[in-house]
């Protein structure tokens, strides 16, 4: 799963031709690093229709100031570079799969 920075989200976020699936993170956030192992699962098994990122909250504040993210982990599906959905808040990873197939 990568990472991305205020400097690339344009490029590896907005630009992208597969939907992108933002997790807005912070280190000192249990339920952020709880949904690590369910991110790179759904990463792994959507790699065809769908790209997962993590952005870190307090290293890239013009982003997340951008997209007014108040509450870690918030979820975020951009699609055509326009964010679609956005979820707070740790899940399962069937919902989050479930929340997200809409916006696939």
């Amino acid at each position: 799963m990568n990472e991305v920075t205020d400097a690339d989200f344009a490029t590896e976020v907005i630009g992208s031709e597969l939907p992108v699936l933002v997790e807005f993170t912070a280190d000192w956030c249990p339920p952020c690093r709880q949904m690590a192992p369910v991110l790179r699962a759904v990463a792994a098994e959507e790699a065809e229709r769908l790209k997962v990122v993590q952005l870190d909250v307090d290293h890239n504040p013009e982003t997340t100031n951008a997209y007014k993210v108040l509450s870690m982990p918030t979820f975020m599906v951009f699609r055509g570079g326009e964010p679609v959905k956005s979820m707070v808040g740790a899940r399962a990873k069937r919902r989050l799969l479930e929340e997200i197939a809409d916006a696939l």
